[in-house]
């Protein structure tokens, strides 16, 4: 079991450190609760651009003086923004905290968005927007959002679009950050063999100088969830295909027994309900997978594989056999037993891994307000029974309510 202690500053911001012994790397992230869905359509990508422009300059450093920080001490700095939180966050030798811990702090609340370093990282995600256009999957999942939230937020590409990214400007930036910078929605994490009242009394030195800010805004929730069925074409030569619908949120109490529903179905695992189906069985797909993605007030689930175009409807017929089968079937005792092994044994292999665990703990505490420990996951699992499971699947696994999204080949 994991041990962790939390700490909040005089300013809201809340800090957790797990002392970690046997290790002489410590990992530590800046927690935003902020992240796409939190744009409109008009300035849709502004907050990845922040993220970006963090590295670019702030009141004390340039950005090569970021830059080299970190790296000339063989450490690693990085940052990344998704549908609802902007992590900042760094990996190095533990001997270094306290420099990590002052450049994250600038980076994080002291960006000044130079204008020439704007024109030049708009070019750079410019540049990545073409990588992910040019990426099927990537597409396929950007494009199934916007079938799903349609209208929404949480529907919108993280990234942006070319017309929003060229349009920002030094103060788009800075509105952003006001609006939506809220101190008692920001987590410092800390992972490492670093002593605990050091964290907490550097956290004070540095993360104690922000000023409290709070925001009112607030997240529009999606609601209206219609099933769709769309086929596009692009230039690729697998067709690809996503199916699912919308799901349960973070706080619903449903869902652990979800991800156990969903790894059985189409999980990490070879021996997925799916991946036997339709590529050992049949070899129909290379790849064949599920997921299940909660947010705040509602989830994703969705299926996806890519195929030859000539073998799209009977891949689909294979997927819907199997989800008829959860709906129908009850698993037996030996079978159900397999599957809660299976999802414990990656769950715990999963928060060996001390940099992820860093990032639970901040996202844990920003969504439910707690950390959920390993034997809590363990004990919703283990309580769950094949009717619970077949019960979950009935009343989500409908076709009619499933959405279908196909990517084709165009023609020539």
């Amino acid at each position: 079991m994991r041990d962790y202690h939390i700490h909040t500053l005089a300013n809201g911001i809340r800090v957790v450190h797990n002392p970690v012994a046997n290790t002489g790397i410590v990992h530590i992230g800046i927690m935003l609760d902020i992240g796409s869905r939190d744009e409109s359509l008009s300035n849709q990508g502004i907050a990845h651009f922040w993220e970006h422009m963090a590295f670019k300059g702030t009141k004390s450093r340039n950005s090569f003086h970021i830059l080299n920080r970190l790296e000339s001490v063989g450490g690693e700095l990085n940052a990344f923004t998704d549908k609802e939180k902007i992590l900042f966050y760094a990996s190095l030798r533990d001997r270094y905290f306290e420099r990590a811990l002052e450049l994250l702090t600038d980076i994080t609340f002291e960006s000044v968005f130079p204008a020439h370093q704007i024109l030049r990282e708009r070019n750079v995600i410019l540049e990545e927007m073409a990588m992910y256009d040019d990426d099927p999957d990537g597409s396929l999942q950007d494009e199934f959002d916007a079938l799903i939230f349609k209208g929404h937020p949480l529907g919108m590409k993280i990234i942006g679009t070319k017309k929003t990214v060229q349009s920002f400007r030094r103060q788009a930036f800075q509105s952003f950050v006001k609006e939506h910078l809220d101190t008692g929605r920001v987590v410092l994490s800390v992972v490492g063999n670093v002593n605990l009242d050091s964290v907490f009394r550097l956290a004070e030195k540095h993360l104690g100088k922000v000023p409290a800010t709070a925001s009112h805004r607030k997240r529009k929730k999606f609601t209206g969830y219609v099933p769709r069925r769309v086929n596009i074409h692009r230039a690729v030569r697998q067709a690809r295909c996503a199916i699912g619908r919308t799901s349960f949120s973070v706080s619903d109490p449903r869902r652990n027994q979800y991800y156990l529903l969903n790894n059985i179905l189409g999980g990490a695992g070879m021996n997925s309900r799916l991946s036997l189906a339709l590529r050992e069985r049949r070899g129909l797909v290379y790849s064949v997978g599920s997921q299940f993605v909660p947010f705040t007030d509602t989830g994703l689930f969705v299926i996806s594989f890519g195929t030859e175009p000539k073998q799209v409807d009977k891949s689909i017929r294979v997927v819907k056999q199997e989800l008829d089968r959860l709906r129908q079937e009850r698993m037996g005792i030996r079978q159900l037993k397999m599957a809660k092994e299976q999802i414990m044994g990656q769950v715990a292999m999963a928060e060996e891994s001390n940099i992820s665990f860093m990032m639970m703990m901040a996202r844990s505490l920003l969504d439910i307000e707690r950390i959920p420990s390993l034997e809590e996951i363990f004990s919703k699992i283990n309580e769950t029974d094949a009717e619970d499971l077949r019960h979950l699947a009935e009343g989500f696994f409908i076709d009619n309510q499933m959405s279908y999204l196909v990517m084709e080949p165009a023609s020539s």
